[in-house]
């Protein structure tokens, strides 16, 4: 299976920013997304893209704050959150199908097959 490795986290104050990367050995998925888990939460999807075309799609709570987007070479995702928040402070995972979603699975755990091993953002207010 490849293997998806996710780098960026860290710490950071409120109102800062950092930029997570996903990276997929060379690999190219129909779509690639972001989920987070907090300490005690469901995990939960923030961001997905379709490869092909770059459309995205976030969850509410991070509009106008994060974007997802894509190396030339469709094998890295990157996720730059600006203007971060404590409530941002989770496990971050990178995640990746091949399955032709519609918009109800786009940011469902369980329309992923492979997963990253995460990687930390916490958010000090």
């Amino acid at each position: 299976q490849v293997q998806l490795v996710e780098s960026g986290g860290g710490s950071v104050q409120a109102g800062g920013s950092l930029r997570l990367s996903c990276t997929t050995s060379g690999y190219t998925y129909s779509r690639m997304a972001w989920f987070r888990q907090a300490p005690g939460k469901e995990r939960e999807g923030v961001a997905s893209i379709y490869i092909a075309s770059g459309n995205t799609i976030y969850i509410d709570s991070v509009k106008g704050r994060f974007t997802i987007s894509q190396d030339n070479a469709k094998t890295t995702v990157y996720l730059q959150m600006n203007s971060l928040k404590p409530e941002d402070t989770a496990m971050y995972y990178c995640a990746a199908t091949d399955e032709l979603l519609s918009t109800y699975y786009m940011l469902r755990t369980d329309r992923y097959t492979n997963w990253g091993q995460g990687t930390q953002v916490t958010v000090s207010s």
